[in-house]
């Protein structure tokens, strides 16, 4: 199916076409001390070290990282040709789009695309080049590459989206320069489905439980720095979990949610697979009226499915930190009052008026700049009023004595 295109006021932002052949990607070699463990996955606080301890299973169609104790070999990493601007990973992969990409070491990232086993790091090269080396693989290294590719919605350009956002809203041009690179991701739609079945009125920790738990029901894949990972599992795998089990394993509510969530993409003609991918293909609102008659899925869900996923790029997930950012910025009209249901259309079309068919990447970057973790990318005048009011009382307790 063919991918939305950026509109005509942001038609720079295509990339050169794909008959053209891509730069050839730089190979760069470093030594890596390699361990083969068997254990599994550890809830202990992981050491972010460039070291990667590595357990594999073999498989004679994989292609694998084989290695006796304490041996060391070369690793070869591929480099993606993005620079910074157009990826930085520590504003892509911790910012909630994601539950299933764990750091592994300074600037690095692992995780699973499909059935890809792989790990990206932002070098320090100048240009703040993204380089990718592939663990595992059940298919080949040219599936893999592909599958990443679109996985990170790499066809996409920021640099001109970002001046087109910028010379509309003051705000956006005081943050871009310091929030550069924060890409929405290209999801798979089964899987970015049950992860925000499991965010909904949830904190970041207990829903990358959840979603580890539920990860770890698919194909075995390797462990990374203590991680392990997993092919996120099938409908049909999911469809054999009960409600009980999930309840169990703390999922609370949220169990019948995924439990009949599973049972119902089931039943769809042709496969629930297939059901969510054809929903690219229908305007924003079909597809939100479309995931809203399953189990859990409200407005809020249906809208991150879409923007994460399904290649709606207006799309507004909408809560309490949109609706602030919404109402100090876009429609301060409304500010002081309640967020209600029918203020969820209010926002949305405020965003697509004021950044229009790419609203949600700057929603997304608008809502990153609000999220304490991030905080250390921006200069102090960037600061919201309560986050500079917050900086202030703590720097004054800090100089308090005892």
């Amino acid at each position: 199916m063919k991918r939305q295109r950026p509109t005509a006021q942001i038609s720079a932002m295509k990339r050169q076409n794909l008959a053209t052949p891509p730069p050839t990607p730089k190979t760069i070699e470093t030594k890596k001390s390699i361990s083969i463990s068997s254990s599994s996955f550890k809830k202990s606080k992981r050491n972010l070290t460039p070291n990667f301890s590595v357990s594999l299973k073999s498989s004679t169609n994989e292609t694998l990282i084989t290695s006796t104790e304490n041996q060391t070999r070369t690793l070869k990493w591929e480099t993606l040709n993005l620079a910074k601007s157009e990826l930085f990973l520590p504003l892509t992969f911790p910012t909630g789009q994601t539950f299933r990409w764990k750091q592994t070491g300074p600037f690095q990232y692992t995780g699973v695309v499909k059935n890809h086993l792989l790990s990206l790091k932002q070098l320090d090269d100048g240009d703040g080049d993204v380089a990718y080396f592939l663990h595992r693989t059940t298919a080949d290294e040219f599936d893999a590459r592909a599958a990443l590719v679109d996985f990170l919605n790499v066809d996409i350009s920021l640099g001109d989206m970002w001046k087109a956002f910028s010379a509309s809203d003051s705000r956006f041009a005081d943050l871009a320069p310091h929030l550069s690179g924060a890409r929405v991701l290209r999801q798979d739609p089964v899987e970015c489905l049950i992860q925000f079945l499991c965010s909904s009125n949830n904190n970041i920790g207990r829903i990358t439980r959840m979603v580890d738990f539920i990860s770890s029901l698919g194909n075995y894949l390797g462990t990374v720095e203590g991680f392990g990972f997993h092919e996120f599992p099938s409908l049909e795998r999911l469809s054999l979990v009960s409600e009980e089990e999930l309840r169990e394993a703390g999922f609370g509510y949220r169990a019948k949610y995924i439990v009949g969530t599973a049972k119902a993409l089931q039943s769809k003609p042709g496969g629930g697979a297939e059901w969510l991918a054809s929903l690219r293909g229908l305007d924003l609102h079909e597809s939100i009226d479309a995931l809203s008659t399953l189990p859990g899925v409200g407005p809020k869900v249906a809208a991150c499915i879409a923007l994460f996923s399904l290649d709606h790029h207006h799309a507004i997930p909408v809560d309490t930190h949109v609706w602030q950012i919404a109402t100090r910025y876009l429609i301060p009209e409304l500010a002081g009052t309640r967020l209600t249901p029918k203020h969820f259309t209010r926002v949305a079309e405020a965003f697509v008026s004021k950044f229009g068919k790419y609203a949600g990447w700057a929603q997304t970057l608008l809502f990153i700049a609000e999220l304490p973790s991030q905080r250390a990318f921006l200069p102090s005048h960037c600061w919201t009023a309560k986050e500079t009011r917050s900086a202030k009382h703590n720097s004054g307790k800090t100089g308090e004595d005892p």
